[in-house]
């Protein structure tokens, strides 16, 4: 594999993983109408002095389309648990059952949605950010090197430049849909 191959092997992978991060950002912490367990992901919980993840306590599951149930594996937990979400910054209100916790997950108001609208839009322009500055230049830098150094004639580094640059627009393209997607969910929901 020469060199440039790498380059653009790396940039291919670099650009994936910062676009599954913004897409799982915005399951986890921009809610939409779609309910999904990740929303408490976020969630640290008081567990013998150490905050440790809900996800580690707990089998969290959502039975219906706006109810989110948490069975702790060790019933003494059940407040803390409780606690924990009351205090976390999803503003949800938990109610304990026998063995379990149920979280009602309410409506969005207009307003509410409007603001996860802008939270949504927000996490893909950080997202585009970061790809452009830390994937895209970088790469530009490395054919930059290979050819000062003589490994890559004008004409193929000219070439290198144009993928970097179909590889962002793809790129930028994929995080345009990813949000208009969750931004048409939050919306209709």
């Amino acid at each position: 594999m020469s060199k440039l191959d790498e380059i653009f092997n790396e940039l291919s992978i670099s650009i994936e993983r910062s676009t599954e991060s913004m897409r799982h950002d915005l399951i986890v912490k921009v809610r939409g109408a779609q309910v999904y367990a990740e929303m408490l992901e976020g969630v640290s919980v008081d567990y013998y002095g150490m905050p440790t993840p809900l996800q580690q306590m707990a089998t969290i599951s959502v039975p219906e389309p706006r109810i989110i149930t948490i069975k702790p594996w060790e019933q003494s937990q059940l407040k803390n648990i409780d606690k924990a979400i009351r205090e976390s910054d999803l503003n949800l209100n938990p109610q304990i059952h026998s063995n379990f916790i149920r979280v009602l997950i309410p409506v969005l108001s207009d307003a509410r949605r409007k603001e996860l609208v802008r939270l949504a839009k927000k996490y893909g322009e950080e997202s585009k950010a970061v790809i452009h500055r830390k994937y895209l230049l970088g790469a530009n830098e490395q054919i930059a090197q290979l050819e000062a150094d003589g490994e890559l004639s004008g004409n193929e580094a000219s070439q290198a430049y144009s993928k970097v640059e179909q590889l962002g627009a793809v790129a930028i393209k994929q995080i345009d849909e990813i949000v208009a997607a969750k931004e048409k969910e939050i919306l209709t929901g």
